[in-house]
């Protein structure tokens, strides 16, 4: 599986960031794995031409000691579909960008 992995999290960042992803991504739908939907803009052209597998997301596994970004972009509809593959450049660099901002805002240095 691609991932984006951050380790060596301190308890306080992870609680900073489960605060966050509690409050902003809403309570985790398994265990500690919350679903980020992405923007239609980001939206490859398979994607983009399979209305009906919309909503895509892609999965973050928040651990005490590490956080995990699946480059997995799924939909919310369809197990299998042509639709759902890893994250192409741009997607990739938004999901790293989007995690890093987080840090960022909660000044939390890796």
């Amino acid at each position: 599986m691609k991932q984006y992995i951050i380790d060596e999290l301190r308890p306080q960042d992870y609680q900073k960031i489960k605060e966050y992803f509690d409050k902003n991504l809403g309570m985790p739908k398994i265990n500690s794995i919350y679903w980020v939907e992405l923007s239609d803009y980001l939206l490859n052209d398979i994607q983009i031409s399979h209305p009906e597998c919309k909503p895509f997301y892609f999965a973050i596994e928040l651990g005490q000691k590490q956080i995990s970004c699946e480059l997995l972009i799924r939909s919310q509809n369809k197990i299998r579909c042509n639709c759902i593959n890893y994250a192409d450049e741009r997607q990739r660099n938004w999901v790293i960008n989007f995690i890093d901002t987080i840090f960022n805002d909660l000044n939390i240095i890796i």
